[in-house]
């Protein structure tokens, strides 16, 4: 959420900001309900002197003998029309905020300017792509010839965007997994096992609501089980960012205590809405799929470089699997919502004979902070807003797919990179006879 007071006070180069990541802010209506709130909030101040003064006025007029009804009636007139103010003035706060609710993050000055990820601009590559000598296969055609990937039986068992993982696969998914979770823990980061529901509280501090409303999957659960009789709203979370951010929600932490650094290994449930016809064939576009997520809660004055060294945490991983990849920065009309600048990690795919997104690092600065209200206290006792970021580290199934494709052999079976033998008590290769 922005600043409340620099949308008051600068509307209009908050309007021309949010235009570069093609949002329409609409000035007028925002001016419109702050006069309204200026107003009602005038006009409740003055009641409340008149009602003030009267209200001392019939101790006065009792001391008189002074007939105090027709007093006592202008008081009960004031007080019912300044109840009548304070909700409308209730209203048009109420309205401000759906308003706001909805607004994105400003973009950072050095993020490139553009309408889509056609303007994203390469930072940096790392590894060359492999020349094969034989015709390369996508994962599908590579974990199907071998039974160890089936999306028949997950669609009839669930429906599109499923997967079963058989065998071998799911050692080198779980092996992938844990791979991540060392070298964040090497990094400094603490692992962390968050829950996977996660309530409407929650889904706004970070963004997800209520714009993104219908990405999620919703369910409720029966408040009887905890006593209080209430169905309760959840949502299964989208990513670890959600439960890992909110750790910080209403808190206010010492400054000597920052950063904050935490990992979580989760599953991530995404409805995919919009997405009709992207990705259908495979791992990459999944409703369920798992990731490992890197959170910092930082002081302001280090975010920037916390957003270096994130990238550079999620870089580690692929670096470690030897996986050709480049790193660009979102262009302003590519970001997400909560996002003041974005590294995506992009890996070569053979079977695409392109660079994939894998990853997403991003500094929030305060957006998240001020839906949560997660502070932190200077040793001077000042209070203020800290800054947020949050990275894959690495999206699970994708990185699979990567190395299915990436280490794949003539015979369609796959060598098994030599950082995650260790995870897979020595072996080599993933072949029929290993299976």
């Amino acid at each position: 959420m922005l600043d409340s007071r620099y949308l008051r006070a600068d509307i209009e180069e908050a309007a021309q900001r949010l235009a570069k990541r093609k949002f329409t802010l609409d000035v007028a209506k925002l001016t419109e309900l702050e006069t309204l709130r200026k107003d009602s909030m005038t006009r409740t101040q003055d009641l409340q002197a008149q009602r003030n003064s009267l209200s001392k006025s019939i101790g006065h007029a009792i001391k008189a003998g002074q007939d105090v009804e027709p007093i006592k009636a202008q008081v009960a007139e004031i007080s019912k029309e300044l109840e009548q103010v304070k909700a409308k003035q209730d209203e048009v706060l109420k309205q401000i905020n759906d308003i706001a609710l909805r607004i994105p993050n400003l973009p950072d000055d050095s993020c490139p300017l553009g309408e889509d990820e056609t303007f994203n601009v390469e930072v940096r590559k790392w590894g060359t792509p492999k020349q094969f000598d034989f015709e390369v296969k996508d994962h599908v055609a590579l974990g199907e010839g071998l039974g160890l990937l089936d999306f028949d039986t997950a669609r009839k068992v669930s429906g599109a965007r499923f997967s079963f993982m058989k065998g071998a696969i799911c050692k080198l998914h779980r092996a992938l997994v844990q791979l991540m979770l060392d070298l964040h823990q090497d990094q400094g980061y603490t692992e962390v096992y968050t829950p996977y529901l996660v309530n409407m509280d929650s889904l706004y501090g970070t963004g997800q609501m209520p714009k993104f409303a219908e990405d999620l999957f919703h369910t409720t659960l029966d408040g009887t089980c905890d006593g209080d009789g209430v169905n309760h709203h959840f949502c299964l979370i989208p990513t670890a960012e959600v439960p890992l951010t909110n750790m910080v929600r209403d808190e206010i932490i010492p400054e000597q205590d920052l950063p904050i650094k935490v990992t979580a290994h989760t599953p991530c449930f995404r409805s995919e809405a919009g997405s009709a016809g992207r990705d259908t064939r495979g791992l990459i576009r999944m409703h369920q799929f798992d990731k490992v997520e890197m959170v910092q809660i930082v002081k302001p004055e280090d975010s920037w470089q916390a957003l270096e060294q994130l990238t550079n945490d999620a870089e580690a991983v692929l670096q470690a699997l030897e996986l050709p990849y480049h790193v660009v920065a979102l262009s302003t009309g590519d970001m997400g919502f909560s996002s003041a600048k974005t590294y995506d990690l992009e890996v070569w795919l053979p079977a695409q004979n392109c660079y994939r997104e894998i990853s997403s690092c991003s500094n929030c600065v305060d957006f998240q902070a001020r839906r949560m209200q997660a502070r932190l206290r200077r040793k001077d006792g000042k209070v203020e807003l800290v800054h947020t970021l949050n990275g894959s580290g690495l999206a699970v199934g994708r990185t699979l797919v990567a190395v299915m494709e990436n280490y794949q052999n003539a015979d369609g079976s796959i060598t098994v990179p030599k950082v995650l033998r260790k995870y897979m008590n020595g072996l080599e290769v993933i072949s029929k006879e290993t299976v």
